[in-house]
């Protein structure tokens, strides 16, 4: 099986299981991390051109465990973490993940900010390295071991 076709059956599985944890994840503590990993994970590069982020956007509208909060609001904050991202971001990647990290005690919700950053940064078939990485980075803020994920 081809490594598209693996990361493809990856990213569906697990938002399957975000789907099965849907009504566990209504917080705002969960809400607020989510947009922020989505945000490290469009800014994993260093930058997010405007086609990369309506592509996040689009797929943050049509999330199916996202649908748990108003969209205007997901977007608002996913763009205020972006312009933290662009504005200057080894600064914001650490305001950034500081939001990621007040989800690491509750497991449900830590697991699935996770998940969330590997289906948003496999998306497009490709879960490149520095996607990797920062998702990675977010499983050590969380206290989560990167092998569980298969990173």
């Amino acid at each position: 099986m081809a490594l598209w076709d693996r990361l493809k059956d990856s990213a569906t599985t697990m938002q399957g299981q975000l789907v099965a944890k849907k009504n566990e994840l209504k917080s705002g503590a969960f809400r607020d991390a989510s947009m922020a990993m989505c945000a490290l994970v469009a800014a994993a590069d260093g930058s997010i051109d405007a086609s990369e982020r309506q592509r996040v956007a689009s797929l943050i509208a049509t999330n199916e465990v996202l649908k748990n909060f108003p969209a205007d609001d997901l977007q608002a904050r996913f763009n205020d973490y972006c312009q933290k991202l662009t504005a200057d971001f080894d600064f914001g990647k650490v305001s950034v993940m500081q939001t990621i990290g007040k989800v690491q005690k509750k497991p449900t919700e830590a697991r699935a900010v996770i998940q969330i950053g590997i289906v948003i940064g496999g998306a497009d078939g490709d879960f490149d390295k520095t996607e990797q990485a920062v998702v990675r980075e977010a499983c050590f803020a969380l206290g989560i071991n990167p092998a569980e994920f298969d990173l």
